[in-house]
């Protein structure tokens, strides 16, 4: 992917904009993608990856005028990272590049600061980036078309461009409805905020921009302030500038262990898997669970099932005793749900099974911090206090 690449999709004619126009217009000429897939089977496995896509008919127009779009995704280092960050990220990127997509990690050590993480302490802010970093190289993601960028550098590099955008995002949102955005933090708009996370969405958004991405892949938690980012195009004089609205393209969000967890939480260790954890800590988080028998509903064990286990390896086997079964492999999350949900299957079955399949994932991201110089870094990231 170059920037001419992107200056010629973004400077061809606005139509087709919808994907019954791109079919119509690329049916008798469509030519064969570098990635070796038709459309359809591109746009099918892009947009497995979201629980939710704005717009599909977007997307899809996108896929066929460009062969090498941008997507991206913010993280603020903030401590250890637990399994959705690390596995379905790497899924969700490995996805991507696959279809010829080009994936940028903006890495927001400014907006991490902003939040007050790791106590605002911007030196072990960027260590903890460096440390996230050595995670993805570990969890079998593709890097050939990934591009890691840290918001302080690039953001010198072009300052004028950057703060111009921030501030014309800012100056046209009320207070209301930015601090709509705050969820984006894991805040509420009722908090007493700082001044300084009333900043953070208009910088988000600003990001999208800047970047010149076009599909924001992250998480549903982060919905608003890409929402915010689709309506700012809503200003004549800015669609005129950039064109197109960026296509969101959201994740589902890992549900925490315990029960009544919508969310793991880096504050709560028990609340998730996290990337370097021993085989025995595994065992122990899993087996400790919520995972009744029967109940398919607000199940983490089934969520972790589906999301990681299905999503990367497309099947699962249960090993069990012969009175109880005896061994199954099933190869669609579908229908171990179903016998889950009528007792077919036990949770004193299923956990070992997805404590083993969690464990096999996870043992190249153990054996690469088991390097002196690795070992070193986790174990300073470890050190470190997890704020809000």
């Amino acid at each position: 992917c170059t920037e001419l690449d992107f200056m010629q999709y973004m400077d061809q004619d606005a139509k087709p904009e919808t994907a019954a126009a791109a079919k119509a217009e690329t049916k008798e000429t469509e030519k064969p993608h570098p990635s070796g897939m038709t459309l359809e089977e591109r746009f099918n496995l892009v947009r497995s990856i979201g629980a939710e896509c704005i717009q599909e008919d977007e997307l899809k127009a996108l896929l066929a005028k460009h062969p090498c779009p941008i997507a991206y995704d913010g993280f603020e280092p903030s401590g250890r990272m637990h399994i959705a960050q690390g596995i379905l990220k790497s899924i969700n990127v490995n996805k991507l590049t696959k279809c010829g997509v080009k994936f940028v990690f903006w890495v927001a050590d400014w907006f991490a600061m902003l939040n007050n993480k790791m106590g605002g302490d911007l030196k072990k802010i960027k260590k903890v980036g460096e440390y996230m970093t050595e995670v993805w190289k570990a969890a079998g993601m593709d890097l050939s078309n990934v591009e890691f960028k840290w918001a302080q550098e690039e953001i010198n590099k072009r300052p004028n461009e950057y703060w111009m955008l921030v501030m014309d995002i800012a100056r046209r949102n009320s207070i209301k409805r930015i601090k709509r955005c705050a969820t984006i933090m894991g805040r509420e708009a009722k908090d007493d905020m700082p001044a300084a996370q009333i900043l953070y969405p208009a910088m988000q958004c600003a990001d999208v921009f800047f970047l010149k991405a076009n599909i924001c892949q992250l998480g549903m938690d982060q919905r608003k302030v890409n929402m915010l980012a689709r309506e700012y195009l809503d200003n004549k004089d800015v669609k005129k500038k950039y064109r197109f609205k960026p296509i969101i393209l959201s994740h589902p969000m890992l549900m925490g262990l315990k029960q009544g967890q919508a969310k793991m939480s880096k504050s709560d260790p028990n609340s998730a898997i996290f990337m370097e954890d021993e085989p025995h800590q595994v065992k122990k988080k899993i087996n400790s669970a919520y995972c009744p028998p029967g109940v398919v509903k607000d199940n983490p064990i089934l969520d972790y099932t589906k999301h990681i286990i299905f999503n990367r390896n497309g099947k699962l086997l249960i090993k069990r005793k012969e009175e109880n079964g005896g061994d199954v492999e099933y190869k669609s999350f579908e229908d171990l749900e179903k016998d889950y949900a009528e007792e077919k299957l036990h949770p004193g079955d299923l956990k070992p099974a997805v404590i083993a399949a969690l464990n096999e994932m996870l043992e190249p991201v153990r054996k690469h911090f088991q390097t002196p110089k690795m070992k070193a870094l986790l174990k300073t990231i470890r050190s470190y206090k997890v704020t809000r």
